[in-house]
């Protein structure tokens, strides 16, 4: 504040008289700055259900048109589409896999081009969201062979691992060990004892990366029943289910470039068959995620580019 009464004084001895504005606006100005801090977050009271649980599986590399309406090879997921909510308008945020992953937890690419194994992050993301509110989190990662394991191995890769690639989740042991093999969640799931987060990501086959959209939707139809039958689901849980970039440039809102997907929101109590076309992205997937819980979203998650998926669960 020092600072600021500072530049103030001097400032206004060469206007040689005071102008009637806003304090604050005032001292930007004064002193060469107008970027004012930000207000602070508030997410709309009541605009999402507080889901009991939310589950995020992220497929790979497919559009929106080799999905929805491809009944020979993706039935299961065509079934899944019709039965509940369908975002028509869902765009990715870049291209290759990393730079999705990581804005769909830290709201944000942090500059991240390519998919690689060295390039680390120090910035909040929504593990400090969620533990900041109180919240319950996993990450299940199908072929990783420990908990918290850093690099590739067999058909898992690291690049489809966001959560490893923050600092203060991947040098915090007990942050770390929530980073598991996908062997877990079927024990999980029966006892009970999925957290309030559950995030999910196949093997480079199963996710379609490196397999068939049939693999793929082979696989959904025996991981997901699973889920959809837990009372984490039934009790007021929501399944997001949404690939990492499609097959071309296209985007929309202020951020997305990376392809126009599927997003399907599975829940109890969302609206029944329905189809949005309103645009949405990564940022939104994740600020719904947020808003739901009255959390603070990092990143763009936060800006009014990125809208929440309200209309899903209109009248819930």
């Amino acid at each position: 504040m020092r600072y600021w009464m500072r530049c103030w004084r001097a400032r206004s001895r060469q206007l040689g008289a005071l102008v009637v504005v806003p304090l604050v606006v005032l001292l930007a100005a004064a002193c060469g700055n107008t970027t004012l801090p930000p207000a602070a977050y508030t997410p709309t009271p009541g605009a999402l259900p507080a889901f009991s649980h939310v589950f995020v599986i992220v497929m790979e590399n497919r559009g929106y048109d080799d999905i929805i309406g491809n009944t020979s090879d993706a039935p299961y997921i065509n079934q899944l589409a019709n039965t509940y909510g369908l975002a028509t308008q869902y765009y990715t945020v870049a291209h290759p896999s990393l730079p999705n992953y990581l804005a769909l937890i830290g709201g944000n690419t942090f500059g991240v081009r390519s998919d690689c194994n060295d390039c680390f992050v120090n910035a909040p993301n929504l593990v400090d969201t969620l533990e900041a509110g109180h919240k319950t989190w996993r990450a299940y990662m199908e072929g990783m062979p420990s908990p918290c394991f850093v690099g590739d191995a067999d058909t898992y890769r690291q690049k489809h691992n966001p959560f490893i690639y923050f600092d203060d989740v991947r040098t915090n042991p007990q942050r770390c060990q929530n980073i598991v093999p996908l062997d877990g969640l079927g024990p999980d799931l029966t006892r009970g004892a999925v957290p309030d987060f559950t995030w999910i990501t196949p093997n480079m086959c199963h996710d379609m990366h490196d397999c068939s959209t049939r693999d793929g939707d082979q696989w959904l139809s025996q991981q997901v029943p699973p889920i959809l039958a837990s009372a984490a689901w039934k009790q007021g849980g929501v399944l997001f289910l949404v690939w990492d970039e499609g097959t071309d440039d296209n985007g929309c809102c202020a951020y997305a470039s990376g392809g126009r997907v599927p997003l399907l929101v599975i829940a109890p109590g969302g609206r029944a068959g329905y189809r949005s076309a309103t645009p949405y992205d990564h940022y939104s997937l994740l600020r719904t995620i947020t808003d739901a819980w009255g959390l603070t979203p990092p990143g763009h998650a936060a800006e009014p580019a990125s809208p929440p998926l309200t209309d899903f669960f209109a009248g819930h």
